[in-house]
């Protein structure tokens, strides 16, 4: 549907998929990982930890539409996770650090698939709770009063 080509969100969301899920080379065995996948939220809180933003609605639907059409990941009652062919590519992508691992699968995607859009829509309450529960996971701690602060503040008795 799409000639475009791969979007930098594609890769990020593939990448957050996958780390959110827990594949990798620290743990190969797949008994080690959730077997229905990660939530929306999950990945929402592992595409701001890569990134410092949380993608926007349009990005999710998007990536999602065209990771599910190339067969990368599967999205079963709202469970996100990594197809057979999603972790082979996991496994084989250009090593890197943190910071650039999602330009790496960007250009991988880019060479080996092509980009087209599947069929996967993102339900209004579903994307409302999952910014809910992933805004609430990282609230800001409250300031702490010094204690010269409150010595200083006191009225005289």
């Amino acid at each position: 549907m799409t000639d475009e080509g791969w979007a930098w969100s594609d890769a990020w969301i593939f990448v957050s998929v996958a780390i959110a899920g827990k594949v990798g080379r620290h743990r190969r065995s797949p008994l080690s990982r959730r077997p229905e996948g990660v939530r929306l939220a999950d990945v929402l809180s592992t595409a701001e930890h890569l990134n410092h933003a949380v993608p926007v609605r349009q990005e999710i639907e998007t990536g999602v539409r065209r990771l599910l059409a190339a067969d990368l990941i599967s999205v079963a009652d709202g469970w996100f996770q990594l197809t057979g062919a999603g972790e082979q590519l996991w496994r084989d992508r250009p090593r890197s650090g943190l910071t650039t691992t999602v330009d790496s699968v960007h250009g991988v995607l880019g060479r080996r698939y092509p980009a087209q859009d599947g069929e996967w829509q993102l339900d209004d309450q579903e994307h409302t709770a999952a910014i809910l529960e992933h805004s609430g996971r990282f609230r800001p701690p409250a300031p702490r009063r010094s204690v010269e602060n409150t010595t200083a503040n006191r009225s005289p008795s």
